[in-house]
């Protein structure tokens, strides 16, 4: 590896509070509530469980991006859960959060949501029957190559994306929130039978695997509460901005879920919920008839901004790893021009597109909560160790010690729960994918072991790219 450069190039501070707002609340409103409902549903089994499973994932989504709000003004650097880990414990844990947060956490974000979009833009065209697997794939992949394209030309361009998708998706949500209490009157029978109090547990699936399972798929849709700590060095004023855009976004994401949520529940039974492949599309021939092609396009839309927000956050994530030496130097570089990081972007569109190839949405979904809680845990305890051990450092920003606590309890519930009561061996694989990172770290990251060759691609890749070093904005 080439040493990191100084005086480079710098990334600008283009995000304000609305921006932050937007990337978060945009990248959470996404696939997840199109997608999840039927999912969530067919684990616990009762739509009372349901609703109680979605409101406990926004409380968790809220209390985790809390404790990191903390974290991002102690640790005011972009990059996420790597920065952390490597400011607080060390190179080595930080290098198996790098490799596996640019390998395997972004990309299966990235690919699911890409999914998700595909099946509702598609969905039209395929009313009876589900889409072939090669179409849906196809369209995944345009996807990502376009949300690709716009963010490697123009940073501001995403931005101003991010909050145009932010509008659309709060339209979208409060026309199926609208909708279903417009429908009262002719659905009476399912409000006896969903929502009722006597009947809304009745049939609730209690297991460890079941509940697991059941969070996996509500905090999914959560995804994106912490994807401003990864953009930090991006934010102005971020020990102001921070846990401003988390305390606005947050709670309103949770109450439009838990609304949409009772709104499906006003209109479908809950085996036709279980049993839909596009639950909103569903609904929206239930509920506007020949119109119901417009919330396949409204989903198809609120999926794409999700898509663009979590595509912006990842690339930074492998941009900082390669500028603290975890990834190759190309990695940490930003185009002399546009100032993008477009080398970072360009590679986490590659390994997207490979992840995409063999996946579908609800194994994808379930492995990368396994492996992103995982690390989210190790980010949570390394709070909890700088609020014992290091009261003195600044902190513009403080939650009270017993929200990481409680954080760190329930990551470890979300890791440990689907293992031990009904384990798999994908999970045993992903496990030694994480710690195979040292056969990797060693020679390469500590003893440096790096052919000449590599130095050669960087400068061909540098100049072919039109790219340069870039550094802290701080």
């Amino acid at each position: 590896m080439a040493g990191k450069a100084h005086g480079g190039l710098k990334i600008k501070r283009e995000l304000g509070l609305i921006g932050g707002v937007s990337l978060v609340a945009g990248t959470m409103i996404g696939s997840g509530i199109f997608m999840s409902p039927q999912f969530v549903l067919s684990n616990v089994g009762s739509p009372g469980a349901s609703l109680l499973i979605w409101t406990l994932s926004g409380l968790v989504a809220m209390l985790a991006a809390l404790s990191y709000a903390e974290i991002g003004t102690i640790i005011a650097e972009s990059g996420g859960d790597f920065i952390y880990i490597l400011r607080i414990y060390g190179p080595c844990p930080a290098f198996f959060a790098a490799l596996t947060f640019i390998l395997v956490v972004k990309p299966s974000s990235i690919a699911a949501i890409s999914l998700s979009f595909a099946e509702y833009a598609i969905a039209p065209f395929y009313p009876d029957c589900a889409p072939p697997p090669l179409i849906l794939k196809c369209t995944a992949a345009a996807a990502i190559l376009l949300i690709a394209t716009v963010n490697v030309l123009n940073v501001r361009l995403a931005i101003r994306l991010q909050v145009v998708f932010l509008v659309a998706k709060v339209f979208a949500l409060m026309t199926i929130i609208i909708g279903g209490w417009v429908s009262l009157g002719k659905t009476t029978h399912f409000i006896s039978m969903n929502l009722n109090v006597e009947n809304a547990f009745k049939g609730t699936q209690l297991s460890l695997s079941t509940l697991g399972m059941a969070f996996y798929q509500g905090l999914w849709s959560f995804a994106g509460w912490y994807n401003l700590n990864s953009v930090t060095e991006e934010l102005e004023k971020p020990e102001v901005n921070l846990p401003r855009a988390v305390l606005i976004a947050i709670p309103m994401v949770t109450l439009l879920y838990v609304l949409v949520n009772v709104s499906y529940l006003l209109v479908m039974t809950p085996a036709e919920l279980m049993s839909s492949t596009a639950v909103a599309v569903t609904w929206g021939n239930k509920v506007l008839g020949s119109w119901g092609w417009i919330m396949s396009v409204a989903a198809a839309l609120s999926a794409f901004g999700s898509l663009n927000g979590t595509f912006f956050s990842g690339g930074r994530v492998c941009f900082v790893a390669a500028r603290e030496g975890h990834m190759p130097d190309i990695l940490a570089m930003a185009h002399v021009h546009r100032l993008t990081p477009s080398p970072a972007l360009i590679f986490t569109t590659v390994i997207s597109l490979l992840v995409l190839i063999p996946g579908d949405f609800q194994s994808i979904v379930n492995f990368f909560s396994f492996t992103a809680w995982f690390f989210y845990a190790i980010t949570i305890s390394g709070l909890l160790y700088l609020k014992i051990k290091k009261p003195e450092l600044p902190r513009p920003y403080t939650v009270p010690i017993i929200i990481p606590i409680l954080v760190l309890l329930a990551a470890i519930f979300l890791v440990l729960a689907p293992i031990i009561d009904n384990p798999q061996i994908e999970y045993l694989y992903v496990t030694l994918f994480i710690f195979s990172g040292i056969l990797v770290y060693i020679p390469v990251i500590h003893y440096k072991l790096c052919p000449g060759l590599l130095t050669r691609i960087t400068l061909f890749l540098q100049l072919f790219l039109e790219v340069a070093p870039a550094d802290k904005n701080l």
